[in-house]
Order: structure tokens, then C-alpha cells, then sequence
């Protein structure tokens, strides 16, 4: 991809975007779901919604990937008791969802994560950006019941179920 057309996108694609195809009712669902799941199994979800990058971090190349990864220790997403935390990561301007998941959650297959994220842009390039998040996320919730279930013990809540909008 041009790496200028890639520039333009993000400068083009502004908060106010990110505030429309997220508005507060899909930001509550989003929190709903994560809530409802994490009664389901052990692991800690969040999820951060980037309209765009800065253009000198377009233009220096960072991936989506990248920036996920950055986040992941910015937001303190590794810091769980169980190495458990999962980061969807969602930026509009590449069109690109990254899940970055702790070394707790090792036994989950990349092809299981990118089919959670795969529902999401699937969705996305529909414009249904409110259910196909949320159908992602009650997939991840499975996923994440099936490998990493509730335990015995009280689980209190390690990060914030709240989604966060840059």
C-alpha cells in the first residue's frame, strides 16, 4: 500500500469518525459484553478504538500490530495476576483489528484470534460496526470460557471494563 494514501487516511479519519461508529450506547453494550464474559472465564478484556495514527507514525511505518502492542503496556493490560489480559484493539483509518493477548493465554491458536477479529472487520467493511463488535466480543467471551474458564475462587475485576475511545 502507498505509503501516502495510507498517510492520508489517517489524517482524514478523525475522532468525531471514531465518535460516530462508536457512540456512548455501543461503548456501553461493548462494556456490557465484556462484563457478562469475564463471569464466564478468568481472563481480563479491554478494548481501545484508535480513529488514526499521528502521520509520523504513519510515516515512519508502524503497523496496527505495533501500535496494539504499545498500548497493551501503556494501558498495563499485562498486569493481571494470571497473565490474562486480552487487548482488542481496533484502529478505523487502517480498517485493522489486533488482539494482543497475555503468555497466560498461550494455548489459544492465532487462527482462534483471528477469527474473533476477522468478525469484526467483516462487520465493519458492512458498516456494522455496534453488532459486529459485540458478536466479536461474545465469540472472544467462548473462546475465552473454553480455555480459560472461571475458577473457584472470587475473581475481582483487574482492569477496567470500560472501552476507551482515543
Amino acid at each position: 500500500m502507498n505509503k501516502f494514501a495510507r498517510a492520508w487516511r489517517h489524517a482524514t479519519t478523525t475522532r468525531a469518525e471514531g465518535k460516530r461508529l462508536f457512540p456512548p450506547q455501543t461503548l456501553t453494550a461493548i462494556q456490557t459484553t465484556i462484563a457478562a464474559g469475564e463471569a464466564l472465564h478468568r481472563a481480563e478484556v479491554r478494548v481501545i478504538v484508535e480513529p488514526a495514527l499521528t502521520i509520523n507514525d504513519v510515516l515512519s511505518g508502524m503497523s496496527s500490530r505495533a501500535r496494539a502492542s504499545e498500548l497493551f503496556t501503556l494501558y498495563r493490560i499485562w498486569d493481571t495476576e494470571e497473565n490474562c489480559g486480552v487487548l482488542i484493539y481496533i484502529n478505523l483509518a487502517d480498517h485493522q483489528v489486533e488482539i494482543i493477548a497475555d503468555r497466560g493465554l498461550k494455548k489459544i491458536s492465532a487462527a482462534d484470534w483471528q477469527a474473533v477479529c476477522a468478525t469484526m472487520t467483516g462487520g465493519f467493511a458492512q458498516g456494522a460496526y455496534h453488532d459486529s463488535v459485540i458478536t466479536g466480543l461474545a465469540q472472544l467471551n467462548l473462546l475465552l470460557k473454553k480455555n480459560f474458564p472461571e475458577g473457584h475462587a472470587p475473581q475481582f475485576d483487574q482492569l477496567s471494563n470500560l472501552p476507551i475511545l482515543l
